[in-house]
């Protein structure tokens, strides 16, 4: 499949961040277990991998796994940790092959200790790589994130390493997860809802947002061309009128 030809390549966001929501509900409409709906899930994984290096984005985010995703029944819990371990052993050799970064934020060391494990090695194999960057948030709150700089930076300040008159933001963004990740300007969400969900909120300040009530496993590369299209038809002012941009 083409990207679209109305495509604006001198717009591409650098950095696009996923919300991928719904794998519960397609699973019950077909009449399946909740854990059906995350394995085809990763189908969609996959494609919009693919389609967003095709269309030259630099960062993709994908949020894999909440915080607040530990409070779900246990047995569920438990199959999305194994499906985890099992992708990502499986698509190191893609990615390595589609010269694909991964990596990770998030607090990670919550995670079983075989996910770290594969988690680790991944990273390690695919650290050469100088294509598109793929994160996965994982074990992620944004909440956490902030309070976790707050307490790091605080400790800087109190030890004599900071002078607390030098915070500002770009202090304070070296203290975040995405300290070497640009913010993201297009953040995307699928099943119909309207939230952010404690994803990424220090970092979308002035990200674009695009719902879709397309289910997660139903999303492909051109559902997501069709958000950077829809991105492109976008004036981004940061503040300022139209006149002076």
């Amino acid at each position: 499949m083409a990207i679209p030809t109305h495509f604006n390549s001198e717009n591409i966001p650098r950095h696009i961040a996923i919300i991928m929501d719904g794998n519960g509900r397609w699973a019950k409409l077909n009449g399946k277990a909740r854990i059906f709906g995350h394995r085809s899930g990763v189908k969609s994984v996959r494609s919009v991998t693919e389609g967003a290096a095709e269309a030259g984005v630099e960062f993709l985010t994908l949020y894999a796994f909440s915080t607040e995703n530990w409070n779900r029944p246990k047995a569920e819990v438990m199959a999305l940790m194994q499906l985890l371990v099992t992708t990502i052993a499986g698509e190191t050799k893609t990615l390595n092959k589609n010269n694909i970064q991964l990596n990770a934020i998030g607090n990670l060391a919550s995670l079983p200790k075989n996910c770290q494990a594969e988690l680790k090695k991944a990273v390690e194999k695919t650290s050469k790589n100088t294509g598109m960057t793929l994160v996965l948030a994982l074990s992620y709150s944004s909440r956490w994130e902030i309070l976790n700089a707050v307490k790091s930076l605080l400790i800087d300040v109190k030890s004599g390493k900071l002078d607390e008159t030098a915070v500002n933001e770009p202090l304070f963004n070296s203290y975040l997860c995405t300290s070497s990740i640009p913010d993201p300007e297009l953040i995307i969400r699928t099943s119909g809802e309207h939230r952010i969900s404690n994803f990424l909120l220090w970092q979308a300040a002035y990200s674009e947002f695009y719902f879709t009530d397309m289910l997660w496993p139903d999303f492909r590369k051109e559902h997501l061309w069709d958000a950077i299209c829809d991105f492109q038809n976008r004036e981004r002012r940061f503040g300022k009128t139209s006149e002076q941009l």
